[in-house]
C-alpha cells in the first residue's frame, strides 16, 4: 500500500505540475476568476457524486458555514486568482518556487500568532529558504520595476491567502472526513465565484478546443482526480510525506514550461529554487516531527 502512496504521490507531483501549462493556455481567453469557477464547478460535480456514493449525504454544519467561507476565499478564490494573474507576469517555475515558501509561512504565522515554539534546525531551514527566494527575485533586480515585480507581489499573497486558508480550516468542527470537507468547500467556492465570473465571462467564441481542454483538465485531472488520490496517499503515508512531496511541484512546473510554453529562467534562480525546496522540504519535515512529539506527550 505504501508503494502505491508513493507512486500516486509521484504522479500527482506531474498532474499538478502540467496544471499550470493547462491554466495558461486558457488564461489566453478566460478572465483568472471565470478559469476559478469553472474548475471548481467541474471539479464539484465530480467529486459530489463520488460522496454520495461513498460518503453519505451528511453536509455543512451551520455553524461552520462562516468558516466555509472564508475558506473558499482565501484557499481557493484569491489564492489561484493571484496565481492565475501572476502567470502574465513572470514564468510558472518561479511562481511555483515562490509558493514553496508556504510552510516557512506557517511556521511564521504559528510563532507569532499561536507562540508555537520551533527550534533552531527550523530556522536554519527558514534562513536558507529566505536566501533561496532572493536568489530567485534579485536575479530578476534589472527587470523587476518593469512590471516582473507584479508577479512576485502576486505570488506572495498567494502564499499568505494559503496559509490564512490552512489556519482557518483546523476551525472546521464535525466528524466528516476530508472529502465531505472539500465538497462542501467547493460549494462556497462555486457560489462566491459565481456573479464575478458570470460578469466577467467571455463570448462562446472564446472557447477553443485548447482552451475547452484546459479547463477539462484542471477540473477532473487536476482538481478532481488529483485530489482522491492524494487523499488516499495522505491517509497511506501522513501528512508530512505527503507535504515534502508536493513540495516538489517546481521542478515538475520548470520541465513543462520549459517544453511546452518555452519558458526559461536564469541559473541563479536555479540555484534560489533548489535551495527553497531542500530548505522548505527540510522545515515541512521538522515541523512534522515537532508536531508528532508534541501529540505524543498529550
Amino acid at each position: 500500500m505504501r508503494k502505491r502512496a508513493y507512486i500516486l504521490m509521484t504522479a500527482i507531483v506531474f498532474m499538478w505540475g502540467y496544471e499550470y501549462v493547462a491554466a495558461k493556455h486558457a488564461l489566453e481567453s478566460l478572465e483568472p476568476i471565470v478559469l476559478v469557477f469553472l474548475k471548481y464547478l467541474i471539479a464539484l460535480l465530480c467529486l459530489i457524486l463520488f460522496k454520495l456514493k461513498i460518503d453519505g449525504t451528511s453536509f455543512i454544519i451551520k455553524k461552520d458555514v462562516p468558516y466555509y467561507i472564508i475558506c473558499a476565499i482565501f484557499g481557493e478564490i484569491v489564492y489561484f486568482w493571484a496565481e492565475y494573474t501572476a502567470m502574465d507576469y513572470i514564468p510558472i517555475a518561479l511562481i511555483t518556487i515562490i509558493l514553496a515558501f508556504v510552510p516557512v509561512a506557517s511556521v511564521i504565522t504559528e510563532k507569532l500568532i499561536y507562540k508555537v515554539r520551533a527550534n533552531a534546525k527550523i530556522y536554519m531551514g527558514i534562513f536558507f529558504c529566505i536566501i533561496g527566494i532572493s536568489f530567485v527575485v534579485g536575479a530578476d533586480f534589472s527587470v523587476l520595476f518593469s512590471g516582473r515585480i507584479i508577479g512576485y507581489l502576486l505570488s506572495l499573497v498567494a502564499v499568505l491567502s494559503w496559509n490564512a486558508y490552512n489556519f482557518v480550516t483546523r476551525k472546521l468542527t464535525g466528524n466528516f472526513t476530508e472529502l465531505t470537507l472539500t465538497v462542501n468547500q467547493l460549494i462556497m467556492t462555486v457560489i462566491i465565484s459565481a456573479p464575478f465570473a458570470i460578469a466577467k465571462r467571455p463570448p462562446l467564441t472564446a472557447f477553443t478546443p485548447q482552451v475547452v481542454g484546459g479547463i477539462m483538465y484542471l477540473g477532473i485531472i487536476s482538481a478532481a482526480l488529483g485530489f482522491l488520490m492524494y487523499i488516499f496517499a495522505l491517509k497511506i503515508l501522513g501528512p508530512t510525506p505527503t507535504a515534502l512531496f508536493s513540495n516538489f511541484l517546481p521542478i515538475t512546473a520548470a520541465l513543462f514550461g520549459w517544453v511546452s510554453l518555452h519558458e526559461v529562467i536564469l541559473p541563479l534562480q536555479i540555484l534560489g529554487g533548489i535551495l527553497v525546496i531542500i530548505a522548505g522540504s527540510f522545515v515541512i519535515r521538522e515541523k512534522g516531527r515537532l508536531e508528532d512529539q508534541r501529540l505524543c506527550k498529550k
